[in-house]
């Protein structure tokens, strides 16, 4: 049987051999809205009945924040945002555009270009607003004191002194944030190094894993700082594999959290019997496989559903490289990801340096093979090794005692799994 699987931009064929047994693991089906534009006007409309003092606020404001992704989410900016701007522009008929800032929220991603920028927020949606490419090194920030785990909260300061925040974003699982949204695409979006760091190195708690919302530190913290910040409205887009729209909410941003999480569980949680012995993931194509940094993703989702020793392919083209530099200059020190671990723990927490150790953590109890555009050097420096799908599938095949289980997970980065 040849699979073809998303790969980059395209696909990537894959042989699984008749000898064994094979399991496609996924999602579930939820019909896509019919119309994004009705769908999020509904949205928007039915503030009046559900967040009647949300208006009131919005109404009052002279300036307005808007938090959007950057190209490594998949979300429809260029259909969303105009369609936002007309919904603020008729609620606020005095507002200014000069003073409506729009800012792609990239967190510890590298900063934009301004053509990349341009790219993503042309001229033309734009409408007058300042658009920003936020940085978490560099950007101008504004302190709202520490979280109760301890994060210092300090967000860009186009967004802290904007008299109305709106957060665009996804609700995706996520590895330890449990489910992305709410109030993350500012806080880490449009945070500084410090929030992002220490936020994310509550990480090593045994709580903090995907699908899980409540007593999860990770997005607690992410809550109660954004609950700090005063964001007053979220836009959270569902998007199933095929990058359709499926669920539109908008409202509160804790609110809309959780019952977007629902829905969202509902669409990529998927559930096993047994663990696999072997498992095919491919990250589910552009954007989610645009750098290896990203692809690690996939591999700690896809790494829940094997059993421990077994054999695991990512596919991950990572057109874009690594993906961080902080990350590859970290791993590149040690000669195996035992060191990695060893050193992380001993260390402390740092930021693009926890990549290497996530990794780690799975490489330490999995065969991994990647098949990729980077050069085999640069995998093999990251204790990563290349390899032809279907040739190393056979090869797994082929010395395995028996009839091995293989499981394919079409979109890794957003598929999880629990025992039935």
């Amino acid at each position: 049987m040849i699979l073809d699987l998303k790969y980059g931009t395209g696909t990537i064929g894959v042989h699984i051999p008749d000898s064994a047994q094979a399991f496609i693991l996924e999602p579930n089906h939820i019909e896509p809205v019919a119309s994004i534009r009705q769908a999020l006007l509904d949205e928007l409309a039915g503030l009046a009945k559900s967040e009647p003092a949300l208006l009131d606020a919005a109404a009052q404001a002279t300036s307005v924040a808007i938090a959007i992704p950057d190209e490594t989410r998949p979300l429809p900016v260029k259909k969303v945002l105009p369609i936002l701007l007309d919904w603020l522009f008729d609620h606020i008929s005095e507002l200014d555009p000069a003073r409506v800032s729009i800012l792609i929220g990239g967190g510890l991603h590298p900063p934009l270009d301004p053509q990349t920028q341009e790219r993503l927020v042309p001229a033309d949606i734009a409408r007058g607003c300042r658009v920003f490419a936020h940085d978490a090194n560099n950007s101008p920030m504004v302190d709202y004191g520490h979280t109760s785990r301890g994060t210092p909260v300090k967000i860009n300061a186009h967004v802290a002194e904007a008299d109305f925040k709106i957060a665009v974003g996804q609700i995706d699982p996520h590895q330890f944030v449990g489910f992305t949204g709410g109030s993350k695409g500012i806080v880490i979006g449009c945070g500084s190094a410090a929030t992002i760091e220490h936020n994310h190195s509550l990480m090593f708690h045994d709580e903090a894993r995907v699908g899980l919302l409540h007593g999860n530190p990770v997005r607690e913290d992410l809550n109660e700082a954004g609950h700090m910040v005063g964001i007053d409205l979220a836009v959270n887009f569902i998007m199933a594999p095929t990058k359709d729209v499926v669920r539109i909410l908008v409202g509160d941003p804790l609110k809309m959290l959780v019952e977007g999480a629902q829905t969202c569980a509902a669409l990529y949680g998927v559930a096993i019997e047994e663990e696999f012995d072997i498992m095919v993931a491919s990250c589910g194509g552009y954007p989610k496989d645009i750098c290896l940094y990203q692809a690690q993703k996939g591999l700690n989702l896809a790494s829940q559903a094997v059993r421990k020793g077994g054999h695991i392919l990512l596919l991950a083209a990572s057109t874009q490289g690594v993906g961080d530099d902080v990350y590859f200059d970290y791993v590149s020190q040690f000669t195996s990801p035992e060191e990695v671990l060893a050193d992380f723990k001993k260390q402390g927490f740092r930021m693009g340096a926890h990549k290497a150790y996530l990794f780690g953590r799975t490489l330490d109890q999995f065969d991994v093979a990647v098949s990729s555009e980077l050069d085999p050097g640069v995998l093999q420096k990251c204790h990563l090794r290349s390899a032809d799908p279907s040739r190393v599938i056979g090869e797994w095949v082929e010395n395995f005692d028996g009839v091995p289980r293989i499981g394919i997970i079409p979109n890794a980065n957003t598929t999880y799994f629990y025992r039935l």
